[in-house]
């Protein structure tokens, strides 16, 4: 080993044994700065395990003063050999399986307890469609490598992030060992709401015997801010993001002569 590489691993080892040093002294006096729960009723199987394993990749991770959190850095490739499975996700108004689908419920639900409890928001981005789980602004899309949810902490002191499924229930925390002054809300305001389009498509042989191959969703602009309060008044509000989602198409299956449907 080079005398560089020796130096550099010396380093990485008193700064992780500073930071367990600290949390082991400290632990015992932790407080919750935030939480925040999503619903996983009416997802797969296969969803709900690969949102488990991601949480399980997060739970107890440790982000210091000044550093930033990568999503992306902390789960991995959501990969077979990884351990997670195929599931679906929406895709161009389709629903097809992916490896790790469902992960995004995992980041999107960090995202909403990461600004609860205060930390900066680095890197966030919007899914394609409107997400079933939280509400149109409030989420975070991930893609292995490409789309990530960064999160730095401004604090002077190292937080802790806690994250588990239970039952029906995905929820994530983030801990530290005091609490900053005053509280944060997220509060939203819907510019514009556009309702999805029918669109309807002859039926071929090959297509589902359902009538409604995709029920729609509606689309809309929605702002969403981060207003900081101390003793019930707003001392700070920061525009997190300007978000327009499109309608997700109504997709009918018509009668064989392409001229019925249902509406």
């Amino acid at each position: 080993m080079k005398r560089a590489d020796r130096w550099l691993l010396a380093a990485l080892y008193l700064s992780l044994a500073a930071v367990m040093g600290w949390a082991a002294t400290h632990r015992e006096r932790e407080v919750v700065l935030s939480r925040f729960v999503t619903s996983l009723r009416g997802r797969t199987p296969n969803q709900v395990h690969n949102v488990a394993l991601a949480a399980r990749s997060i739970n107890g991770r440790w982000i210091r003063p000044g550093e930033v959190f990568s999503f992306n850095r902390a789960v991995g490739p959501w990969t077979r050999d990884a351990g997670y499975q195929r599931a679906p996700v929406s895709y161009d108004g389709e629903v097809v399986p992916s490896w790790g689908g469902g992960v995004c419920q995992a980041s999107t639900t960090l995202y909403n307890a990461a600004l609860l409890a205060g930390l900066a928001v680095v890197e966030r981005h919007r899914h394609q469609w409107i997400p079933k789980y939280v509400a149109p602004g409030r989420d975070a899309a991930v893609a292995y490598s490409n789309i990530d949810l960064r999160l730095r902490n401004d604090f002077p002191w190292p937080v802790r992030l806690g994250g588990e499924v239970r039952g029906q229930l995905v929820e994530f925390r983030v801990v530290a060992p005091e609490r900053p002054p005053g509280r944060f809300e997220i509060r939203q305001r819907v510019a514009m709401v556009a309702p999805p389009a029918v669109v309807r498509q002859p039926w071929r042989e090959g297509l589902p015997a359902r009538r409604v191959r995709n029920p729609g969703r509606p689309g809309g602009r929605v702002l969403t801010y981060r207003v900081r309060l101390q003793e019930g008044r707003e001392v700070a509000r920061e525009l997190l993001s300007d978000d327009t989602y499109p309608a997700m198409n109504r997709l009918l299956l018509a009668d064989g002569d392409g001229q019925g449907g249902l509406n």
